[in-house]
């Protein structure tokens, strides 16, 4: 038994009865090692939000524990279920049916010269080797039967949950870091209008409309055409998504009609404040989005092409909803000069939940949610594909759509993050209430109080 068990090559892999201890311990142990050391990273950011009393930042940091125990849940469940699940047998018709890269006959020539000339060769080649190991039938399916999944690809799908939860938390780093950049730019002018307030909310101060900053830079006479005014909104978007007068603007109406005219208030922190808000929600994976990735891996069939359609679905809806919220900052641009020929003071846009699709702020944050959960899941499946099966794999036949579709990918990530989430952010402001979640305690009672002698003074 012992030469059996130190033995050459010929004498299979040692089970864990042959294994010595000090090898179970030393692995043992540095796993969990690591475990402690990234849960004591994540409790210390946790606790560097709690004391600079980021709340939603810190409910976001809980909600992306608890994707990832739901990740390691799922891992588990395939842990344990393997062999079970590896014993399920289903007719061959079925089982060879929907091939991520079609049936498979065996290495032809084409593959042999490709497998030449790719710096991957040896590992797709070792792919291909274990493929069709994992194909043949096992000793329990009878005659026209096959497994329903090998060993060998449960082992590749936990691969791919790992990449799930890495990159989970890499994108939604990103995409927090990106929205927080846009918005610090902001802080230059909230400091300009403080130190100009009494001289901007002037009442003496009168203007005709149309030659404040805010109505010249989006009432124009291409603007009376529905057609060439969502053309500029669309390109006003990715020129400068957001200007110095739009701005002041909607923070003078948002201060006018939730709080009082004239108050002196840091708009751009409550924007700050809101991002981690709306940043909560983003982070979140629901259920619907777990059916997304369901149909996505279903419909990677091999020359359906149904992956490559859906693709385009973050593009043009990032690109949808940012001339969307364009749209309505021109529209309340448009209503003032509708409203009135002079005006007094600073232009006061109208604040309603109208703006938006079907009166719904919320709806335009689940679109962008979807869209960055999907553009994330789409850049980590490529990079798990490339870590499994090689960069020019059956999975990559058309190599230069997938290019395309990585970069696409990189592109909406920092167009969604850095002009759309933060243009959301500041849009939302014009609907009809106001978010008293991303206060904290003490100024949310002092605005109660508030509201409470606003009302009082206006029953007298």
């Amino acid at each position: 038994m012992a030469g059996g068990g130190g033995g050459g090559g010929g004498a299979g892999p040692r089970q864990l009865d042959q294994t010595p201890t000090w090898a179970v311990s030393t692995v043992c142990g540095v796993i969990i090692l690591i475990s402690i050391i990234l849960e004591l990273i994540i409790h210390k950011v946790g606790e560097v939000f709690e004391r600079k009393k980021k709340k939603a930042l810190f409910e976001a940091l809980e909600k992306i524990k608890n994707e990832l125990m739901v990740l390691g849940f799922i891992s588990l469940l395939l842990t344990f279920g393997q062999n079970y699940i590896a014993s399920i047998c289903v007719p061959s018709r079925y089982g060879h049916a929907m091939s991520f890269c079609g049936p498979y006959d065996g290495p032809s020539e084409d593959d042999d010269k490709k497998l030449k000339k790719t710096d991957h060769a040896m590992r797709i080649l070792s792919s291909v080797q274990r493929r069709s190991l994992a194909d043949a039938p096992p000793v329990n399916c009878k005659k026209d039967y096959v497994a329903l999944i090998s060993l060998n690809a449960l082992h590749q799908v936990h691969i791919f949950i790992f990449f799930l939860a890495v990159f989970h938390v890499i994108y939604s780093a990103i995409t927090m870091m990106l929205g927080r950049a846009k918005i610090r730019g902001w802080k230059v002018w909230e400091q300009e209008v403080i130190h100009e307030q009494e001289m901007m909310n002037d009442p003496s101060r009168f203007r005709l409309t149309h030659e404040t900053s805010f109505v010249r830079e989006h009432v124009n006479s291409w603007a009376s055409n529905k057609f060439f005014f969502y053309v500029m909104c669309f390109f006003r978007q990715m020129l400068r998504s957001v200007r110095k007068s739009d701005y002041l603007t909607m923070r003078h109406g948002f201060i006018s009609v939730h709080l009082a005219p004239g108050m002196k208030f840091d708009f751009q922190k409550y924007i700050k404040r809101s991002l981690e808000d709306d940043f909560k929600v983003v982070v979140g994976i629901r259920p619907e989005l777990w059916a997304f990735v369901m149909f996505f891996l279903l419909s990677d069939v091999h020359g359906w092409y149904i992956t490559a359609v859906i693709t385009m679905i973050p593009p043009l809806l990032t690109l949808a909803i940012g001339t969307k919220l364009q749209a309505i900052i021109s529209y309340m641009a448009l209503e003032i000069q509708e409203r009135h020929a002079v005006i007094q003071g600073m232009p006061v846009v109208n604040v309603s939940d109208q703006h938006f699709w079907f009166e719904k702020p919320a709806l335009v944050l689940h679109m962008i949610h979807f869209v960055l959960f999907q553009n994330a899941f789409e850049i980590t499946y490529f990079f798990w594909i490339w870590y499994e099966f090689g960069l020019r794999s059956c999975f990559h036949h058309h190599f230069g759509l997938i290019i395309i579709r990585v970069c696409l990918g990189v592109v909406v990530q920092f167009l969604c993050s850095y002009i759309t989430l933060p243009l959301y952010a500041l849009v939302t402001q014009m609907g009809s209430t106001m978010k008293r979640s991303v206060f904290d305690e003490q100024t949310s009672k002092a605005l109660e109080q508030w509201h409470k002698k606003a009302r009082k003074k206006n029953e007298k």
